[in-house]
């Protein structure tokens, strides 16, 4: 089972939230953006978070981040034995990356931020545009570089920092579908060969169940967890996965719970 250490036994959680709550003050009132959310994510398991449009999903991984104040419950992202490690790292949908820096200087830049020397932060980045395919655009400015690339350096960027916990708010989501289909496969490559622990958001089924070891359902509005699918295709994994028929099988069962809640979320909107 995906949820399995080597030797069988349970992996440690990484990741452990108990009741979150998220509400928001307006002038008719408070509203509640996520109700009494738990989750646990194990260490070096990837996990997916889909739901309707408004049900919490990136208010939770903003709270993951520690970019948005919880109003009730915990989140606890247990640290590992290194020192000095980043807690996490977010990828956000828009490129979030300096148009005044270098290819290789925004990747470079978190290391910088911990006070990494120059060179080792130089040859950690480099490495890394290496294994993207994006080493002979070091010294490009963003405006040089497509849409693909930008997101791919937001990525690298947040994985050449070594974060204990990869946060990723629909980091695919701008994208035109041919882009999108190649950097998935990427993604899946770069997690076989780091297997950092990561939350995903994202509002693409195939993308979850291509991605994910767990699919996390959420409710429209308030954003409460449904349910939890354990997606069991084999791993490595890598594109061609999605002709398989017990992707299919996934992604129908998926939908068969999401369906009525997108129905809900939009006669909500109305």
């Amino acid at each position: 089972m995906n949820s399995m250490a080597p030797s069988g036994a349970p992996r440690a959680p990484k990741i452990v939230a108990r009741n979150v709550t998220k509400t928001y003050p307006t002038l008719a009132g408070s509203i509640t953006a996520l109700d009494d959310f738990s989750l646990d994510v194990a260490e070096g398991e990837f996990v997916c978070i889909v739901g309707p449009s408004g049900c919490g999903k990136s208010t939770f991984l903003r709270m993951l981040a520690g970019l948005e104040d919880i109003s009730f419950g915990t989140i606890d992202i247990r640290p590992g034995a290194e020192p000095g490690k980043p807690l996490n790292s977010v990828v956000f949908q828009e490129y979030a990356i300096f148009p005044w820096k270098t290819v290789i200087d925004n990747v470079a830049f978190g290391l910088q931020m911990r006070g990494v020397s120059a060179c080792e932060r130089r040859e950690t980045a480099r490495a890394w545009l290496d294994r993207v395919g994006l080493a002979k655009f070091a010294d490009y400015y963003p405006h040089q570089i497509s849409g693909g690339m930008k997101q791919r350096v937001s990525i690298i960027r947040a994985l050449a920092n070594d974060p204990e916990v990869l946060l990723m708010d629909e980091p695919l989501g701008a994208l035109d579908a041919q882009t999108r289909v190649v950097l998935q496969d990427e993604l899946l490559r770069i997690w076989e060969e780091t297997r950092k622990t990561v939350v995903y958001i994202t509002h693409s089924l195939d993308e979850a169940v291509l991605l994910g070891d767990r699919v996390i359902l959420m409710s429209a509005q308030p954003g409460r967890r449904l349910a939890i699918f354990e997606i069991d295709l084999p791993r490595p994994r890598t594109i061609d996965a999605m002709n398989m028929p017990r992707f299919a099988e996934h992604r129908a069962e998926i939908w068969e719970r999401l369906s009525s809640e997108v129905t809900r979320a939009m006669e909500m909107q109305q």
